[in-house]
Order: structure tokens, then sequence, then C-alpha cells
């Protein structure tokens, strides 16, 4: 097989990496000549193991829903497991091939595979020194009104902190409550810090839409800003891996569930043609001369 596309953004402070053949993912992310993000020797990689490198983009829907038939809408949702706690985790398009278009922008269609709405997903990604801006698109090209969710799934290489302006949390992705409670403990993150081993939540209740990174060892910081509709950010830290994932999305655990029993924080119902928008800003800062 041959290696996967490359597209490449350079700035003076940034290398940018993406694989369009494979979920229009980010490789590679390179500031002040650090990667940040957990990126394997060979891109390739990302297809035999999508969910666990780079970056790559959720969409219909972010995060688990439960698998197995449900009408929503009028049409009957019967989405396959495709993790290993039995769960259809992170949407259908992070291994699915992009096209690049003229202008830059990154393009992939879906639907199918027991998600009875067709749709369309994009990203325009640019450079501007130091920052890179991530600009998302999901569009609804059923007939019907269709559910539906975005996000970006990063994993950055650790030692890394973490801070996150959120008031409250659903504590736990899989079997989230059907609310978020006050953050507290190591589920506090508005003051930065490493997240705790095998943590799995999402934070909602933003007083700002952003995320505060930094490698102390490497002198580095970096803040991702980020706009759209009913934001919140998951995070987990598995213990055996070497990155810890800080996911900015439109809504929280177990979406679907959220939307059919009219709980807090649902995925939205797009109308046939409308759009839901993501808009991501990271901005690297060498905090510190290195020597």
């Amino acid at each position: 097989m041959n290696p996967p596309v490359e597209v490449v953004l350079r700035s003076a402070e940034l290398e940018v990496v993406l694989l369009p053949e494979i979920g229009g993912r980010l490789h590679r992310l390179r500031a002040f000549g650090h990667d940040l993000l957990r990126t394997p020797e060979d891109p390739a990689t990302h297809r035999d193991d999508p969910f666990f490198w780079g970056a790559y983009v959720m969409a219909p829907w972010c995060n688990r829903i439960r698998p197995g038939p449900v009408e929503v809408a009028g049409r009957i949702v019967d989405l396959p497991p495709n993790f290993d706690d039995g769960s259809a985790i992170h949407g259908q398009v992070a291994a699915r091939p992009w096209m690049v278009e003229t202008d830059g922008t990154l393009r992939t269609d879906g639907g199918a595979d027991g998600w009875p709405w067709a749709f369309e997903v994009t990203c325009h990604p640019s450079l501007d020194g130091p920052a890179l801006t991530l600009d998302y698109r999901l569009t609804n090209r059923a007939d019907g009104p269709m559910p539906a969710g975005i996000g970006l799934h990063p994993w950055f290489r650790r030692p890394v902190e973490v801070g996150v302006p959120a008031a409250t949390v659903y504590p736990a992705n899989t079997d989230s409550p059907s609310a978020p409670e006050p953050v507290s403990g190591p589920l506090d993150l508005r003051s930065r810090q490493q997240l705790a081993p095998d943590l799995d939540a999402s934070w909602a209740s933003l007083a700002k839409p952003r995320i505060d990174l930094a490698w102390k060892e490497l002198g580095l910081t970096a803040r991702i800003e980020f706009e759209g509709d009913r934001l919140l950010v998951a995070a987990a830290s598995p213990a055996d891996i070497d990155a810890v994932a800080v996911e900015p999305q439109t809504h929280g655990p177990d979406g679907l569930r959220r939307l059919l029993r009219g709980e807090p924080d649902a995925l939205t119902m797009l109308q046939p043609g409308a759009s839901l928008a993501l808009t991501l800003r990271l901005t690297a800062t060498l905090a510190r001369v290195l020597r």
C-alpha cells in the first residue's frame, strides 16, 4: 500500500501535517521543533489504529452512543459497536477518506452503516505564525432533520498540564449521569494540572470556551480557543498510553440518549441543509528560552 498523501502547513513556529486519506486527521503538530501530538513514526499506522494517534474529527456524533436500533425523528438508528467497551464511538469519519479542494478545504461525505442520514463534513485549516485555525462544518444532506455533533479528538503527549475553566463535569463518559455535577478534586481543572490516571469525563458550564496546555519540560504552552454551540470538553487519560485526550465538542456523553430523554447537552437537531460549526484556534507560545 502506498504511503498516505500528506498536506503540510508550515510557519516559523509551527509545522502541521494532515492526512486527507485517513480521516482528514492531524498526523503531526510540531511547535518550536517539538511534537505536541502522539505521532507515529509511520503515518500509515493511523489506518490500523485510528483512535489512538494524532488528532481526528468526530462526526456526526462525539464520544459514545449505545449500539442497537432506536427510532429518532421517524428513522431507525442502528449503529454497530466499534470499540472494546461495546459502544459506537467517535462518529463515522475518523478513518474515512477526505478530498482536498482547490482552496485547501478538506471534505468528506458520510451516512449509512446504521446512520440513516446523509451528511458532509468540511475542515478548512490555516496557519498564521504560532496559531493554527481549524474551521469545521457538519452539514445535514438528508431530506429530514438529523441529530448532530462534531468535535476534535487530539492526543497530546505527556507530561502535559491541562486547564479547563469549567464549573461542572460529567464524571464518567460511560453510563454518564443525566446532569453534570460541580467540579471538585482531580475533576476541578480550573487550575492547570496533570490529569489523574484513567480519568474519562466531560466538562460543561465553561466560563470561557478554551483549553490551556503546558509542557513544562519543553518550556511550551498552548491555548485552544473554540467557537460553536453547546460547547463542552471531554478528556481521557488512559494509564497505558503516553498521551492524554482533551477534546472540544458540541455535546455531552451519550448524546443520542440525552436527545431522546430531554437531558442537557444533547445532540443538536439539524434541519436539512443546515450546518453545525466548530472553529478551533490553537496558539503555541515558547514560555522560556530553551538551552
